[in-house]
């Protein structure tokens, strides 16, 4: 789009600090940014696109419209800068990626008996952090040798219940190397303090303590309490050899991170060293596309504000050693002092071993910038690369950006749903992931359920775009009396995140061959919807099937990148449909006659089951004997004995050892769930075949953890296990 289509009025723009937005046609936010002054900087971006540079021009066309708030600060510019980008995810700012998952040290202080652990993932509030560090087994080292002086639990929960349930610590404690706070052998505040002491030596402050460990060696020989010296020298060598891995950098005790960037015209690498007490205590590194046109001082700052965006305390050291300083460094080291609640030095170190040791970090980041380039997965010539070779090889006009796989799962007819994953610029994009039950059918009919969830999914996208348009109608010609509502786009008013359904794709991937590809198209042409391509792909022979051709496409071996990226599309919908379709199922068999009854929760649930023992004793109680169970008023019980009786008694179960006819509910006898229905041809709840409600539309992550979609399903009887496939084939377990 021609910037200047919706470029402001120069006299709309203030000249105040704060934030502005780009958002493309869609309403979805592709650029965030902060200016010291909006006016000058907003301008600079509606200039002749030939004095851009090539990423900037790439922004200003692919967006529609530029939005800004004020503030009145520079930091508060920089705070709400953050906050952008966190929430919407622009495609053209810097966003950091770890080249892996790095573990740490925990303690976790927000437990009664703190516990020493590797821990990987957000930090969480009340655990105390060390590291981050290379691998794994490196913590497991350290935290081996310093639990001789340092016997702290590291057990799991489960391992602790046990423990103290039956008297008797495992067998860390047993060899010294846990007090074992669960058999009570030691207080839960002595516990605690060996926890902190614990953390005052990972912290740095490992001098003192060996000092007075020495003085305790030396006291206890002269007292010839030998064997007790020789426990305490074994203590200090355990501790020595603990320190020894971790190398002396500076002598001073200083804490600092030390930052380095390596960069390219695509690409930078960012590596980060944790100083902590003089010594390196950790190592991280990211890489990140280059998408926007900024120099180092940028990035750098653009780096800090995500590594320390959720910190506090002391996670924030008081020195931060950084390659090159951004233009807003005093409002920068201002947030950075809000966060750590204390000083904090920004700077670039110029002489001496701080110097020396941000050149070494400087040659890591070199290294893994290197090594990124030889990862193909992450790299965005080669996403380049396979979408134009996916638009060549399937005849489209441009490279598809956006592109969406729908997959169907379910055994043998039974709990049958499907998956829509979503790929932008060639990576997954798992907010927009979505699955949805198949209501308006029972069995096993892949097209057709193809067809009910591309039905569904565009039919919403489409009354969604008609709504807007009514809105911007009544918008520009209101009526008297008319309301008047704002027409907010793709955007949610309430949240402010993208609706489910908001943007289209360019291409829609169905796994499957010939009758999965026609029951789409059949589906995009019923929604009017003609500007999106279809394929399929086969898992046989990975044959590539297009609308309207009798033969698939083969994609040849110089079309490599594409035929990857669609494998990793098809792939990634297998696993999100399996992983519905499980949990749909697990529902279904523990399912309860009492799981529908109005303002009765499970922990009543339990009560009532316990109080009659079963649910054929509970099902003969009248209402009188039912509000005889503690916390059951008389309305519960009448509703409780309302849903048993709208509900017949499943079929007796026989023990086929015995011959014996077991009674229903009782846990004891081993029989199956009394409350699994007769096997029905239709749910109760299922919607004529002619109609498929809106609200069947099922988001990943609904607010009351549960799917929209199982809201209102009867449980299915228990079937045998069986192995479970995507694209409805069934393929038996062996015994």
């Amino acid at each position: 789009m021609d910037p200047s289509s919706y470029r402001p009025a120069p006299g709309q723009i203030p000249t105040s600090p704060g934030v502005y937005r780009f958002s493309d046609e869609h309403g979805r936010v592709v650029y965030v940014g902060k200016a010291k002054n909006l006016r000058a900087r907003l301008s600079s971006y509606f200039q002749d696109l030939a004095n851009l540079h090539p990423r900037t021009q790439t922004m200003v066309t692919t967006a529609a419209s530029v939005d800004w708030t004020v503030v009145g600060t520079e930091v508060e510019a920089l705070q709400l800068e953050y906050s952008w980008i966190k929430e919407f995810d622009p495609r053209f700012n810097v966003k950091y990626r770890d080249d892996k998952s790095y573990p740490s040290l925990a303690v976790t202080l927000n437990e009664e008996f703190p516990r020493a652990q590797v821990m990987r993932g957000p930090h969480r509030k009340g655990v105390r952090y060390f590291g981050p560090y290379g691998h794994a087994w490196a913590i497991r080292e350290t935290l081996d040798l310093l639990l001789r002086v340092f016997p702290v639990r590291t057990c799991s929960a489960g391992v602790f219940k046990n423990a103290k349930q039956v008297g008797r610590p495992c067998l860390l404690g047993y060899i010294g190397k846990c007090s074992a706070p669960c058999t009570g052998r030691i207080s839960a505040e002595d516990h605690r303090m060996l926890a902190e002491d614990f953390c005052d030596f990972m912290a740095g402050r490992s001098g003192p303590y060996i000092k007075r460990l020495e003085r305790e060696m030396k006291l206890a020989a002269q007292e010839m309490e030998y064997e007790k010296a020789g426990r305490l020298r074994d203590d200090i060598t355990a501790l020595t050899r603990a320190l020894e891995k971790n190398a002396i950098v500076f002598g001073d005790g200083t804490d600092a991170d030390v930052i380095a960037l390596a960069e390219d015209e695509l690409e930078v690498a960012v590596q980060i060293f944790h100083v902590r007490g003089g010594r390196v205590r950790g190592q991280r590194g990211w890489v990140t596309e280059r998408v926007e046109d900024v120099d180092s001082g940028d990035l750098v700052e653009h780096f800090l504000q995500q590594l320390y965006g959720e910190q506090r305390g002391e996670a924030v050291p008081r020195e931060v050693l950084v390659p090159a300083l951004p233009d807003d460094v005093d409002a920068l080291s201002t947030w950075l002092c809000g966060l750590r609640g204390a000083r904090v030095e920004l700077r670039v170190p110029q002489r001496g071993d701080k110097k020396s040791l941000q050149e070494t970090v400087q040659r890591n980041a070199a290294q893994a910038l290197n090594l990124h380039k030889l990862r193909r997965a992450g790299d965005l010539t080669a996403r380049s690369l396979a979408l134009q070779q996916l638009a060549e090889a399937l005849e489209l006009d441009s490279a598809p950006l956006r592109i969406e796989c729908y997959d169907i799962s379910h055994l043998q007819g039974t709990e049958v749903v499907a998956s829509m994953v979503v790929f932008e610029d060639g990576l997954p994009r798992k907010s927009e992931y979505r699955r949805f039950a198949i209501k308006t059918f029972e069995g096993q009919d892949d097209p057709r359920a193809m067809h009910e969830v591309l039905s569904r999914r565009f039919r919403r996208y489409r009354a969604d775009a008609a709504r807007d348009a009514a809105t911007d109608a009544a918008t520009a010609d209101p009526q008297p009396g008319d309301d008047v509502f704002e027409n907010t786009g793709p955007i949610d008013p309430e949240t402010g995140k993208p609706k489910r359904f908001a943007y289209p794709p360019q291409l829609v991937v169905v796994d499957g061959g010939q009758p999965q590809v026609a029951a789409a198209v059949r589906a995009l042409e019923e929604a009017g919807v003609v500007d999106v391509a279809v394929c399929g792909l086969a898992k046989r022979l990975e044959e590539v099937w297009v609308p309207g051709e009798d033969d698939p496409v083969v994609l040849p071996r110089s079309s490599g990148e594409a035929l990857l990226m669609l494998q990793r599309l098809r792939d990634e919908a297998h696993r999100f449909a399996i992983t519905y379709h499980r949990s749909k199922r697990s529902k279904a068999m523990t399912a309860s006659a009492l799981d529908d009854v109005p303002g009765l929760g499970a922990t009543r649930r339990k009560a009532v089951l316990a109080h009659f023992g079963s649910l054929k004793r509970l099902r003969a109680a009248t209402v009188e004997q039912i509000t005889q169970v503690p916390g059951i008023g008389r309305s519960t019980a009448e509703s409780i004995a309302a849903a048993l009786a709208a509900r017949a008694p499943g079929t007796p179960a026989v023990n086929t050892a015995t011959g014996e006819i077991m009674e229903e509910g009782d846990p004891s006898n081993g029989g199956s769930s009394p409350t699994d229905p007769p096997p029905t041809d239709q749910s109760p709840t299922d919607p004529p075949s002619g109609g498929i409600p809106d609200s069947a539309i099922s988001d990943p992550n609904p607010p009351d953890g549960r799917s929209q979609d199982d809201s209102d399903e009867e449980a299915v009887p228990v079937v045998p296990p069986r192995q479970e496939t995507a694209g409805g084939s069934v393929e038996l377990a062996q015994p």
